[in-house]
């Protein structure tokens, strides 16, 4: 029995670790490709497998998409919750500089959550993966209005606040004439200018 499961145990990290490569390979991809141009021919070229071999791992190009997206989401709701835990220093603007920086740092993530947000072509499990990541950033965003004092419906503080600050990446990561930093530095500025908004 003990056999059975320790290898049982042993596929499952395999698998985990081949998905883990292949979601790797789709990240870059993604990256030079516009998203609805992206084929899992093209992903299984970048990881080094066959085409029909990328199908044990995900059924198809959504699951693969959505894995990804799933991945980038994990690390913004982990440095959220760790920004609202440090009760000591707890601040909105402080939650913005990271929010935008690190979106700015991992544009494909961006672009991933745009796209999702635009297309909106997802349905059934893909779907709810992805409504669940979102709740789990609500809650983080919630657990900060309500550790701040701030007074209204916290849910909608949430949404406004992640709104906004879509709305300035969107609106100038392209900023035409200004490198990189200068851009970053500006939506920041824009972020904390609307983060004083959100002050109880």
């Amino acid at each position: 029995m003990k056999d059975n499961t320790s290898t049982a145990s042993v596929k499952k990290q395999d698998r985990h670790a081949r998905q883990e490569l292949i979601i790797d390979a789709a990240e870059r991809v993604f990256a030079t490709k516009p998203f609805d141009r992206v084929s899992m021919r093209d992903v299984a070229r970048e990881a080094g497998i066959t085409h029909a071999a990328i199908y044990r791992y995900f059924p198809d190009q959504q699951a693969m998409f959505v894995s990804a997206f799933m991945r980038g989401s994990e690390k913004v709701i982990a440095f959220l919750r760790e920004l609202v835990d440090d009760t000591k220093n707890i601040s909105i603007e402080k939650v913005t500089e990271k929010f935008i920086g690190y979106l700015v740092d991992n544009d494909l993530y961006f672009r991933m959550m745009t796209h999702f947000m635009l297309d909106g072509s997802l349905a059934g499990e893909m779907l709810e993966k992805l409504n669940t990541a979102e709740r789990e950033l609500f809650d983080q965003l919630d657990r900060l209005f309500v550790r701040m004092k701030v007074s209204g419906d916290t849910r909608m503080l949430s949404h406004a606040f992640f709104a906004a600050m879509n709305g300035v990446l969107i609106s100038f990561r392209n900023y035409p004439g200004r490198d990189r930093a200068e851009v970053t530095g500006h939506m920041i500025k824009l972020g904390k200018i609307i983060a004083q908004k959100f002050k109880g």
